[in-house]
């Protein structure tokens, strides 16, 4: 159990804005819940266009002298951020775990991963050239990477605290200053960072947190005319109304929107490796993660071996609170967990079996919170919408195959292309099939394998634009050509 010293929450959260946040009693607010027992959290403060003015205004004020400090300085403090999250780091986990549900493992996964983020991008701070341009003895020609002002980010409820470190850490290293607006269900987190993020020496301003609801908060951030480049990530359907938006200011985009990724299990794969791992892809962080490895194929050989191992290892994985010592959490927000059980039904009716699982988890500590058991359908035709459409839940669909030409148009097969993994020892076969999968990242032998110095983005209706590794920063950065002729 985790020590009930940290486990205090302030009564308000509130926007985060020119270094400040609001004061409790000056706004509407709306509660924040603990999906592990459905008590009250916390109030956040419903912010909306008065509060997106005033933050848009304060970066737009605080962007020239950030984008001319020298990146050495920004690197340094950078790393000054990056130190005082590990600081922080048991108190985060504990608040990523009441607000979102996380198990201690995952929050802490996310918790330290944010820290490398800004230990990452510092090391590129004072590295952002551009290139020279053969034009002959006569000119010389050159170009200049230069960030976009303002940027916004929308943030998802999955993962809050490290997909605002993913976002904001490459764009503020370009020079950039941002305004974040995370998920109303999980906003506490992304305000702790600011707040982080100012003690370790970042000017006001430059980092900023709209807390409020999407209609609001969100959609006057992606509208403003002053934002110069949008980030987002979630849903299709809030994709394209995001893109609509930004349409009117013709501002630039990066959009992560889910995945169906295809993890493959051929015959020849390291077994036990691939089974763990494979659980691991669809269980890690409840499966609420886009890039998840939801549909599981597996060559008809080994078919049965893998369900029955997969089965057993499910039935021993403990639910429980994020706070608790539970391997599994609950599921982030009520209108999801009433997602996931009529997909649930949906399974069934399509004519798949629930092979473990398939059910609202109850008992002892989990009856007032919000937890799925960890499920596996077998008999999965990828026609079926359990295999196509995204339930961001601990519900896999496993799928036979018989050739590695099946494999492949199976896992083509999909309108989502972020990730797919792939289980083999033979390295031809593995370079062979990762060429043609449909998908923005492929892992081989190990299902997130990336990290964060990888580019992650996807393909089809996943999105497009590309986050982590230096790819990120290019995302934040436009380019200007200066050519002078010399005689």
């Amino acid at each position: 159990m985790l020590d009930t010293k940290v486990r205090q929450i302030n009564s308000f959260y509130g926007s985060f804005i020119d270094g400040r946040m609001a004061e409790e009693g000056s706004t509407s607010t709306f509660e924040s819940i603990n999906p592990a027992n459905g008590e009250v959290l916390t109030s956040i403060q419903a912010g909306g266009q008065r509060e997106v003015d005033d933050a848009v205004a304060n970066a737009k004020a605080a962007f020239p002298a950030w984008r001319d400090l020298p990146g050495v300085e920004k690197g340094r403090i950078f790393l000054a951020i990056s130190e005082k999250i590990k600081e922080n780091a048991e108190r985060l986990i504990v608040l990523e775990s009441l607000d979102n549900g996380k198990s201690r493992m995952d929050a802490q996964f996310d918790v330290m991963t944010s820290a490398r983020y800004f230990e990452y991008y510092a090391g590129l701070a004072d590295k952002l050239g551009g290139e020279t341009i053969p034009l002959g003895d006569s000119h010389i020609s050159y170009t200049r990477s230069e960030p976009f002002g303002v940027t916004a980010h929308i943030v998802p409820w999955n993962a809050a605290f490290q997909q605002a470190a993913r976002g904001v850490a490459p764009a503020l290293i370009a020079g950039n200053t941002a305004v974040v607006k995370p998920a109303e269900d999980t906003s506490i987190t992304t305000v702790e960072l600011a707040k982080i993020a100012l003690e370790a020496g970042l000017p006001a301003g430059v980092f900023n947190v709209v807390t409020g609801l999407g209609k609001d908060a969100g959609a006057a951030l992606v509208s403003h005319p002053d934002i110069g480049r949008v980030t987002f990530t979630g849903s299709v359907p809030t994709g394209q109304e995001i893109m609509r938006a930004s349409a009117a200011n013709l501002n630039p985009l990066t959009l992560e929107l889910g995945g169906k990724a295809p993890n493959i299990i051929f015959e020849d794969a390291p077994l036990e490796a691939a089974i763990r791992g494979s659980l691991m892809a669809i269980n890690i962080n409840a499966g609420q993660v886009c890039a998840a490895g939801s549909r599981l194929l597996v060559h008809s050989s080994l078919h049965d071996q893998v369900v029955d191992k997969l089965v057993e290892l499910n039935s021993k994985i403990k639910l429980g609170p994020g706070t608790s010592d539970a391997q599994m959490g609950p599921i982030t927000t009520a209108a999801q967990f009433q997602k996931v059980q009529e997909y649930l039904e949906i399974g069934r009716a399509e004519g798949a079996e629930v092979a473990g699982g398939g059910a609202r988890a109850t008992g002892e500590g989990l009856d007032a919170g919000q937890f799925i058991q960890p499920t596996i359908f077998v008999g999965v035709k990828n026609s079926m919408r359990i295999a196509q459409e995204e339930i961001f839940g601990p519900v896999l669909s496993v799928i036979k195959f018989d050739t590695e030409e099946e494999a492949v148009q199976i896992a083509n097969d999909t309108q989502y292309g972020l990730t797919a993994g792939l289980w083999t020892q033979n390295l031809g076969r593995a370079h062979r099939v990762a060429a043609q999968i449909q998908a923005g990242q492929v892992s081989v032998n190990d299902f997130f394998a990336g990290g964060i110095q990888a580019p992650f983005g996807g393909y089809k209706r996943s999105g497009f634009g590309r986050e982590k590794g230096t790819h990120a920063v290019s995302e934040y950065l436009q380019t200007k050509t200066v050519s002078m002729k010399l005689t």
